[in-house]
């Protein structure tokens, strides 16, 4: 019997999820959890077999969940709606076993878990055209520390006192963040850095 955890913070689907999987006759739903946080405590908790989880959650997403449970001997299986190769750059890193996107047929779904169970990764094709043909990100190691701060809602004068530097360079740095990213402004760029999924 494959035990399988689920994390996924839509109520209505995480019951669904669970509902389709019990009625296979060699798989059995042991926990469901909201949030990446319930996710590890789960797997702990159980120790099943393979965790289930979509990206996007409070508390801690499912790639540092995933990232969590790297060493635990269960096995991590992403159920996303975000095919972006920044995600799945990040999913591999930390060893997850398969991403899947949640368009995909609800049947592939039991395949999937079986052919992981029995050691194969299985990425859905798109996001491998993806990411073979994703640009890089274009910001060094500052801007995005910049960017990273903007995106936590600081100041021009907050982030110069962080990392020590004049209120003029830090508008120098994002002067050439959005000319990068190709923006008008601030908002925009946190937008579209998100959207490659580069935030990390």
């Amino acid at each position: 019997m494959i035990k399988i955890v689920i994390a996924e913070d839509q109520r209505m689907l995480l019951g669904a999820l669970a509902s389709l999987l019990d009625l296979e006759e060699d798989m059995k739903v042991v926990g469901r959890a909201t949030n990446g946080e319930e996710a590890v405590k789960l797997v702990k908790l159980h120790t099943p077999d393979i965790c289930i989880m979509d990206i996007e959650m409070p508390a801690m997403t499912g790639l540092e969940a995933a990232e969590a449970l790297k060493s635990s001997g269960c096995k991590v299986m992403i159920l996303t709606t975000f095919a972006r190769a920044g995600y799945f750059e990040r999913a591999v890193k930390a060893g997850v076993d398969a991403y899947l996107l949640k368009d995909s047929p609800s049947e592939e779904l039991a395949l999937s878990i079986r052919s992981v169970m029995a050691g194969r990764r299985i990425y859905a094709p798109e996001l491998m055209d993806e990411a073979y043909s994703s640009e890089a990100n274009p910001l060094t190691q500052r801007e995005k520390e910049v960017l990273g701060l903007i995106a936590d809602g600081k100041n021009t004068k907050e982030i110069a006192s962080q990392l020590y530097i004049t209120t003029g360079t830090v508008r120098n740095y994002i002067s050439v963040i959005l000319d990068k990213l190709d923006v008008g402004n601030r908002i925009e760029a946190i937008t579209r850095f998100k959207e490659k999924g580069w935030f990390k």
